[in-house]
């Protein structure tokens, strides 16, 4: 990855666009940081330091911690997945939204982008709206008058837009994807504050401050550092691997030349999915926090209770969704009919299977095995750290597996678009 990122730098043309994505990671922590006037910060950061443990210490680590200081992109990235999840679920359940992605070309990939956007803002201002009533209920604003109320939602619903926007000028104007980048930087953020916590709770014990609210004992520290070391090389393994398919194209004349007969391979990765079902299972399952925020009567009952990360209900409900997303999105990525008829229509045919209906079945038997396995990877790379970090008391290294997860995801992402534009630049140079 730095080999990939120096020799990109000598690239006048991608280091222009490695500063542009700098630039917009730079307004992005700005951000982050400048609070949403008429609320009492401290308080609310209070609130989330004794609610770490539950839905609402996820949202705000998910957040790079600007859930938790009130700032203006507090909401981060949550209204934009949520709405791009909705609107995946409705291309396949709304046969019109599926023709336009499928026939429309990029008139439909635009089209589509503008109702993801629309549905953003209303997300945006629907989750504000939420925001604001946790806020209220728990007595941390300033100034109750209507017109703070306009002011802060208004500002929580501008900043999610604004962080959709940013995303976007990535994704065009700079390297990988926009969303992912960002979501990267959030996560790096809170690396200083999980080290603290360590610390802190490591001081505490030895100092004998049992009745402290982090309590670590230091054998746990290279513990926790080793298990996220092998976690990084299990999530670097599965990420590279890959089942190779092989398929053979037949021969035949045309005039007095011969084509085909050479033979190449389908590859169908591991986790073809990557770490989409899991963003998608932590915002799903961030619905009991939402409804606790309009409902500010469910914020300490049961309920939230229930729906705590070190649950087992909960557990059970994230792995549940996860490995569906990871079914539903495998699904989008690789069609088996539309890969076996390709196969055909090209001459080409995977050796013991006749082309056609028994290819599709075979790839589709593939397909379910290598889904189902990346699936419990997924799984279990995201439920044992939050067990761990029920265990040792450390809620900010709660999702370590998958922060971890989409690190890597990100960084490889990105590694691979910029091979990809220094590729393309040599050809151009070449046939220049």
């Amino acid at each position: 990855m730095i080999e990939t990122i120096r020799n990109a730098w000598k690239v006048p043309e991608l280091r222009r666009k490695l500063i542009y994505v700098a630039f917009i990671l730079v307004i992005f922590r700005l951000g982050n940081n400048i609070p949403v006037p008429f609320i009492d910060t401290t308080g609310l950061e209070s609130y989330f330091t004794a609610a770490s443990n539950n839905i609402l210490g996820l949202m705000n680590v998910m957040s790079g911690g600007s859930y938790s200081r009130a700032t203006m992109l507090a909401l981060s990235i949550q209204p934009y997945i949520n709405a791009s999840i909705i609107i995946q679920l409705l291309t396949v359940a709304i046969p019109a939204l599926e023709r336009m992605q499928r026939e429309g070309g990029e008139a439909g990939r635009k089209r589509l982008e503008q109702i993801t956007r629309y549905t953003t803002l209303g997300l945006g201002l629907l989750q504000g709206f939420g925001y604001y009533m946790l806020i209220r209920y728990n007595s941390l604003l300033e100034d109750e008058s209507i017109w703070a109320a306009i002011v802060i939602i208004a500002t929580f619903t501008a900043g999610s837009v604004f962080v959709m926007w940013l995303g976007e000028q990535i994704t065009e104007n700079g390297v990988g994807n926009g969303i992912s980048i960002l979501l990267f930087a959030g996560i790096i953020s809170r690396v200083p504050n999980a080290v603290y916590y360590m610390y802190v709770g490591a001081k505490n014990w030895i100092s004998g401050d049992t009745d402290a609210d982090l309590v670590l004992h230091p054998a746990f520290i290279p513990v926790i550092i080793i298990g996220v070391a092998a976690i990084l090389i299990a999530v670097v393994f599965i990420t590279l691997s890959e089942r190779r398919i092989p398929v053979q194209y037949a021969k035949r004349v045309v005039g007095r030349k011969m084509y085909g007969g050479q033979s190449t391979t389908i590859p169908m990765k591991v986790n073809m999915s990557g770490v989409m079902p899991i963003i998608f299972a932590q915002t799903i399952a961030s619905l009991p926090a939402t409804i606790a925020a309009f409902v500010p009567s469910l914020a300490n009952s049961w309920f939230m209770q229930v729906f705590d990360t070190d649950t087992v209900l909960y557990n059970v409900i994230y792995v549940l969704l996860i490995v569906g997303f990871a079914y539903f999105y495998a699904t989008i990525q690789f069609n088996p009919v539309e890969v076996a008829n390709n196969l055909k229509k090209q001459g080409g045919f995977i050796p013991g299977f006749r082309a056609g209906r028994p290819t599709a079945e075979f790839l589709s038997k593939v397909l379910n095995r290598i889904t189902l396995f990346g699936a419990i990877y997924l799984a279990v790379i995201a439920v044992i750290p939050n067990i761990t970090g029920a265990i040792f008391n450390v809620s900010a290294l709660a999702i370590g597996g998958t922060s971890v997860l989409i690190v890597v995801s990100v960084a490889l992402e990105t590694q691979r678009a910029l091979e990809a534009q220094m590729m393309m630049k040599q050809y151009k140079g070449f046939l220049g």
